[in-house]
């Protein structure tokens, strides 16, 4: 066996599925830094001003930088462990186990909102126009800032859409850059209006369109962390393909998204004109998103013998 080694050799490839972006990983960083900042200096004012307004936003920033946190050691954690051979097909899903871990926060911080809107609905709290007011637009401009980061140049809608770690993160900024806008369209109903239910009212709004992306992200995660994040259109176009030629039959087909757009395959195919693999996985070349398959080929007899010695496969 061991004189084949070397022509064995031309088989192994690596398994750096989901490639990290090492740019999206780079702008996550600042964002935290960035949110770090922020949070110090709002709770550092609000201790020394005495505002449980600066106060709370503070902590309430505090668990986007947790969330953002992770995104940062997810990119960290899949780049230093890229070439682990522990990881049977790489680090490419730590993006969507972070993601889906920044969802879980981002439904905690939804369900608070939603806790306290509803305590004020019932008992109106005095809300202080000036500082409140001041502390939203600061926060806003500070989210603006992060947004532009983490949708800078290099990242397309296509990145946002497969790159769920980075989308998560885009989401958490979102969601704090939108309580700050609602919290100031409530705060001037309340100055100018004497609208006092309309801070409370708003924050259940923000609340559930929170809760709805967060929910959206769980599912998008949660499919891909268990192997049912490919459409079924795309299992519909392979299994064409591959039957498409000669008389081959797909018995069984099992396509999985390994990290990104990157798709990991394993097929059995019977046929009465049995090829090599590498034809097969000729005929797969337009899926380009296919970078490891595993392709087994059996000879369809008129009459099943039982034995196991007809297949022939390989795996890329």
């Amino acid at each position: 066996m061991k004189r084949h080694v070397g022509q064995a050799d031309r088989w192994v490839h690596d398994h750096r599925f989901g490639a990290v972006d090492e740019h999206a990983e780079r702008m996550a960083r600042w964002v935290v830094i960035v949110t770090a900042c922020m949070m110090a200096v709002e709770i550092a004012a609000g201790w020394l001003s005495g505002s449980m307004a600066l106060l709370a936003d503070g902590w309430h920033m505090g668990t986007h930088m947790l969330a953002l946190g992770i995104s940062v050691f997810a990119y960290r954690f899949a780049r230093r462990h890229r070439d682990n051979p522990a990881f049977t097909f790489g680090t490419g899903k730590v993006g969507s186990l972070a993601a889906f871990t920044s969802a879980i926060i981002l439904g905690i911080v939804a369900l608070g909102m939603a806790g306290e809107s509803v305590s004020r609905l019932i008992t109106p709290v005095e809300v202080h126009f000036g500082q409140a007011f001041t502390v939203a637009c600061i926060g806003l401009a500070v989210n603006l800032l992060c947004a532009g980061l983490l949708h800078s140049p290099g990242h397309g809608h296509g990145n946002h859409n497969h790159d769920h770690n980075l989308r998560a993160a885009f989401i958490h900024v979102v969601a704090d850059a939108l309580t700050s806008v609602l919290a100031m369209i409530a705060l001037l109903g309340v100055r100018f209006w004497g609208l006092v239910w309309m801070d409370p009212a708003i924050g259940l709004l923000g609340a559930a369109m929170i809760a709805i992306w967060a929910l959206g992200l769980l599912k998008e995660t949660g499919r891909t962390l268990l192997d049912a994040g490919v459409e079924p259109g795309t299992l519909s176009r392979i299994r064409e393909r591959l039957e498409s030629d000669a008389d081959n039959c797909v018995s069984d087909l099992h396509v999985w998204r390994l990290g990104g757009e990157d798709l990991g395959l394993a097929v059995c195919i019977v046929t009465h004109d049995p090829r090599p693999a590498a034809h097969y996985r000729e005929l797969l070349s337009s899926f380009s998103q296919v970078r490891h398959s595993t392709i087994e080929v059996v000879r369809c007899e008129e009459k099943h013998t039982g034995s196991e010695d007809e297949g022939i496969g390989e795996r890329r």
